[in-house]
């Protein structure tokens, strides 16, 4: 059961002749990222009078008229849970959160329960941002389920867009830590590579040629280091899926623990990759005030330090 669409006209300014169909939308609906607006046109909600069905790179004209149909959100079905949260922030519009390893962000298939959206549900009683749609409410970014750390949560469509526009320009603070096989020898670097869906394995990523994928850099400066290992800090200047994991072990540095891109045998028999988002920092997407978090190493990450003999010295 869903609630009536939301239908806007927008009729094309002199001023916006020449410019892309997404830029313009993006900036004429409120509260509309271009990405979100890109989303609504490739699902077929915007048309016009001499166009079926728009597409996004379309160069408006003047006097052009569109009909976007924004589809109101499904009546949620994913259950709230009383699971507990550690939440470093709140207030009416967001809330940071500190996920555990192990945690799923939000219900898929085999994992419908315990995730960090039924604890959401309950904690925030449905006052969550619906853009993500049914399954994601107020979820503008996600980490893997065995990557521990900060996540911020939108509570509102406004609060949203604003930290999706964020994510979109790169301008948000992330870094993470990690620990991963073998010694890096230099003491900071950038990986730069496209990351796109791997050729043979679905279920991976890779690094891929430049005319595939999507644009992805990472730096990286290194905490600590033995023969065996090396402790690294990550800063993402993007955010794509399995990121750090993909970029470390194309430069032959897989994370430990990790059971997609690293060895099949696991020295310390640890459940999945040590990777922990340790900072995040961005602007508030009401108030424009920059907010800054930090979260210590975790028991388990602190664990793999132990075993392998690791330090975190200044290098």
């Amino acid at each position: 059961m869903t609630e009536p669409e939301d239908v806007r006209i927008v009729d094309i300014r002199e001023s916006e002749e020449g410019k892309r169909l997404d830029a313009v939308l993006a900036g004429r609906l409120e509260g509309m990222t271009r990405s979100h607006v890109q989303k609504l046109i490739e699902e077929g909600h915007v048309c016009s009078d001499h166009q079926r069905k728009a597409v996004k790179n379309y160069r408006v004209k003047k006097d052009d008229r569109f009909r976007v149909t924004i589809p109101s959100p499904e009546l949620l079905e994913v259950s709230p849970e009383e699971i507990p949260l550690e939440i470093v922030y709140e207030d009416e519009d967001l809330l940071v959160v500190n996920k555990p390893q192990g945690m799923v962000v939000h219900p898929a298939p085999g994992n419908e329960t315990g995730t960090l959206v039924n604890a959401l549900m309950f904690h925030c009683r449905g006052q969550l941002s619906s853009i993500n749609g049914v399954i994601r409410p107020g979820i503008v970014h996600r980490i893997d389920k065995d990557t521990s750390g900060l996540l911020v949560v939108a509570k509102n469509d406004r609060a949203h867009a604003g930290l999706a526009e964020q994510f979109e320009v790169h301008s948000i603070q992330r870094i993470y830590c990690a620990v991963v096989y073998h010694n890096i020898r230099q003491d900071h670097g950038t990986v730069e590579g496209n990351i796109g869906r791997h050729p043979k394995d679905r279920k991976k990523m890779a690094v891929v040629p430049s005319d595939r994928g999507k644009r992805a850099v990472t730096h990286y400066r290194v905490m600590g280091r033995t023969g065996r290992f090396t402790a690294v800090e990550c800063r993402l200047e993007t955010g794509r899926t399995h990121q750090i994991r993909v970029h470390m072990a194309h430069i032959g540095h897989p994370l430990l623990g990790d059971p997609l891109y690293g060895p099949s045998r696991n020295p310390f028999g640890f459940r999945g990759q040590i990777l922990h988002a340790r900072d995040l920092g961005f602007l508030h997407p009401v108030s424009g005030q920059p907010l800054f978090f930090t979260s210590p190493l975790p028991e388990h990450f602190q664990k793999a330090l132990e075993l392998t003999g690791l330090s975190l010295e200044e290098t």
